[in-house]
Formats: structure tokens, C-alpha cells, sequence
């Protein structure tokens, strides 16, 4: 990178010694890459969803891997040998070479991994959901808007012709005015007591570098490497997982944004530690201008709404249900369908208005290499993920939240803002 400062006044302006941990991050220079150019790409998390995410972007030009488990990050080299390797995503960033930053950790390290990469002036993909708290979610969208980098969050369904053609039936009216919608997932994590055994930490697992600013507890393969999401410290469960993807689809239909309330329906009784393994959510979100308010129910764990006459011939396990003043349409990852049948028989379809993809990730390359717009930046998806992630705050607290986003305040419950604000363990901070 164009960039004459040297390591030592590098860190130094991060606000640390050369000898500190960079945690405040700092702007470099940003990198012309032409079109035709590849991209120097450093990936944060290579194992599972990470090692898809290498898979979609090994057009670029991958020049680090970084990873807490030295097993999963020697599997990912052997695949990018010329790739340089780390443990601690810091490192990774101090390199000057770096266009650009996948991250694909843990929900609970993605915004220290973020915001420091878009503060040093790397564009950023970011697994969904985009942070584990609403506080976090709302200053990694902040700081992408201030640095003026390109973004995109892992909802890679978004990219589908499927959810195109749903999102042009619905804005062109083929249902009528929307004020209802259901979501549902048949997905379940949670429900767990916290292990009560403490077996030593795998050699070749950096679990303190793992557990980041999350407060110590004593390792359990019931946290790492699968697990997390079971437990409210690195996750958010069901509804943080595939909220981003499911809801993302009326969100974008419907031209959501920030929802009004978001209370309970029914779910288990509250567990301090660990996730609902099933809950019923009802957000409620306002007029839009000539748009009407809307209602929309969450659904997870094995719970669905009743389901219109014409939906037996498939399963249905997870999906989206859109009540309008003429018809409803219903709808997963890839099909759909407009009820009732007869009354849509013959019926004429738009003429497509959205253009196809040119993939998820390619989106975000294209838009690195020329300031193109992805369709899932964080301007986007951070409010998205605030949704998903109020409907927690709602059954942890065990009321209704009236919102105001702007001031990330749930009113009247002060007591609420335990679940909606980040806290970090001493030497973290963002």
C-alpha cells in the first residue's frame, strides 16, 4: 500500500508502544486496485463457515489467514501455502499489504475484529449476524459509514433469483398492501446448563486469544469450536443465526428498517446462560410512507403459524408467510408460491426489475475493486441484525420493548439496557 509510514510510527499511532496490543486501530492508505486486479485479502476465522467463505473469495489474491486453532489454520494453509499465518487478528492487521477483511470468527468477536479493520482502512465481509449485541451492531455500521469502505455481511441467500422474484411480486403489488408477515426456522440451539466438567484446552488452541473480550470462563468443548451458539456470552441462538437470513427477506420486500416494539409471544422460561431453543417474537414496524405499518412474528425451534390451504404440498420447515389485502405468498430459500392458487391462475408476472447477482461475495469484491454498491452492506444489514437481535432483548428482559433506535433505548426499562449495551473484559475495548 501507498502508504510512507513505517511499523514502528504505525503503532504508535494506534495509540500503543510497538510492543502494546493494537486495539484502537488506525487509517492507512487505501490501495487503487483496478477492476482487473486482484485483491490482497486477509481472512479472520478459516474453519466451517470461514472455509466456505475461502472458498468464495480465492479469486483474490489471499495473502493471510488467521485463526485461534492451529489445526484449522494449517488445514487452511495447505490450500494457500503462500498465505502468511496468525494467531491473533492484530498481527494481521498490522500488515500494510491488505485491501481488504473477511471475517468469519464467532459472533462475539466479530465487531473487535470489524470495526479495528475498517478503522485501519480495509473494507470488511462480516459473517452474520453482524455482532452479538445491538451497542456493537451499531458502531461497526457507524464506522462503515464514516470510512466509506465497502461492506457486506454473510446473508449470501440475498443473492438468490429467488428471493428477487418474491421481492418483485410484493413491491409490485401482485398481494396487495402488507401489514402481517411471519418467519419461522425450524433451527433450535440452547436450552442447555452450563458444563460443569473442565477438561485441559486442546494443544494448539489459543483459548484466551478465543474467548477475546468475552469474560473468562473455564474452557469446555460445549463453547469450542461448535457449540457457541448455544450460550448467550458468544451468541444469540436461533433468532441471531437465521434472523439475519430469514427476515432479511421482508425487510428488503417491505422496506424495513428499525421496528417499533418487540415482545414475547410465548417461549421457555429465561435461562441466565444459555439460549431459547424455541421462541415466538412479534415486532411491530411503522408506516413507511404510503406503505402500512406491519407486524411481523418470529417463529423458531420447531413452532410455525398455521399455514394457508395450498402449502401441503411441501414440507415448509422454515420459510416466510406474507399476509396482503389480495393473497398471500409464501416462500424459503429457493421457491415460492402465490396463494390462493386459483385466484392466481393465469396471473401475469412482473416483468424482473431486479437484477441477478453476479454472486454474494463477488458483490463485495467488485464493490472493494470500484466503489460499486453490494446489496447487503452494513448500512443494510446492520439494521437488520438490530431487529434480530431486539427480539432477544425482549425475551431476556421478559417484556415488551418499545424502541427508540436512535438513541439505542429501550423506554421506560433502563434495566434493559444490560442486553442491548456491550461490556468487554479489561485489554478489550472497540
Amino acid at each position: 500500500m501507498k502508504n510512507q509510514i513505517n511499523r514502528r510510527a504505525f503503532l504508535q499511532s494506534a495509540g500503543v508502544g510497538v510492543a502494546g496490543l493494537w486495539l484502537g486501530g488506525c487509517q492507512t492508505a487505501s490501495r487503487s486496485v483496478a477492476a482487473n486486479e486482484r485483491l490482497n485479502l486477509g481472512v479472520v476465522g478459516v474453519a466451517n463457515q470461514g472455509q466456505y467463505n475461502l472458498n468464495q473469495v480465492a479469486t483474490e489474491n489471499i495473502v493471510a489467514l488467521c485463526d485461534v486453532d492451529e489445526t484449522f489454520l494449517n488445514a487452511a494453509a495447505e490450500k494457500f501455502p503462500a498465505a502468511t499465518r496468525y494467531r491473533d487478528f492484530r498481527r494481521l492487521l498490522e500488515r500494510r499489504d491488505l485491501d481488504a477483511v473477511v471475517v468469519a470468527t464467532p459472533d462475539h468477536t466479530h465487531a473487535v475484529v470489524a470495526v479495528n479493520a475498517l478503522r485501519s482502512g480495509r473494507h470488511v465481509y462480516c459473517e452474520k449476524p453482524l455482532a452479538r449485541t445491538i451497542s456493537e451492531v451499531r458502531i461497526i455500521t457507524e464506522t462503515a459509514r464514516k470510512m466509506k469502505l465497502a461492506t457486506q455481511i454473510g446473508t449470501q441467500i440475498h443473492a438468490g433469483a429467488n428471493y428477487r422474484r418474491v421481492v418483485e411480486l410484493v413491491q409490485s403489488g401482485a398481494i396487495g398492501d402488507v401489514n402481517e408477515v411471519h418467519v419461522w426456522v425450524a433451527a433450535t440451539y440452547g436450552g442447555q446448563e452450563l458444563p460443569r466438567e473442565t477438561p485441559p484446552i486442546p494443544a494448539g488452541l489459543d483459548y484466551d486469544l478465543w474467548l477475546g473480550p468475552v469474560p473468562w470462563r473455564a474452557y469446555s468443548p460445549e463453547y469450542v469450536p461448535f457449540k457457541w451458539r448455544n450460550w448467550w456470552a458468544f451468541g444469540g441462538g436461533a433468532l441471531a443465526d437465521f434472523g439475519c437470513h430469514f427476515m432479511d427477506l421482508p425487510h428488503w420486500a417491505l422496506g424495513l428498517s428499525h421496528p417499533d416494539s418487540a415482545e414475547v409471544v410465548e417461549g421457555p422460561p429465561v435461562h441466565a446462560e444459555s439460549t431459547p431453543p424455541w421462541l415466538i417474537v412479534r415486532y411491530t414496524h411503522p408506516r413507511r410512507g404510503a406503505q402500512p405499518p406491519v407486524t411481523l412474528t418470529w417463529y423458531h425451534g420447531g413452532k410455525r403459524p398455521e399455514l394457508p390451504a395450498g402449502t401441503e404440498d411441501f414440507e415448509w420447515r422454515s420459510g416466510v408467510l406474507f399476509v396482503g389485502s389480495r393473497g398471500q405468498l409464501i416462500s424459503d430459500y429457493g421457491r415460492h408460491t402465490l396463494l390462493p392458487a386459483a385466484q392466481f391462475d393465469g396471473f401475469q408476472r412482473p416483468e424482473p426489475f431486479i437484477p441477478e447477482s453476479i454472486g454474494h461475495h463477488q458483490e463485495w469484491i467488485r464493490a472493494c475493486k470500484t466503489g460499486a454498491e453490494t446489496t447487503c452492506g452494513f448500512a443494510y444489514s446492520g439494521p437488520l441484525t438490530e431487529a434480530a437481535l431486539l427480539g432477544n432483548v425482549a425475551y431476556r428482559t421478559g417484556r415488551r420493548i418499545g424502541w427508540d433506535w436512535k438513541r439505542q433505548r429501550a423506554l421506560g426499562d433502563p434495566a434493559a439496557q444490560a442486553y442491548i449495551e456491550h461490556t468487554y473484559r479489561k485489554g478489550w475495548s472497540i
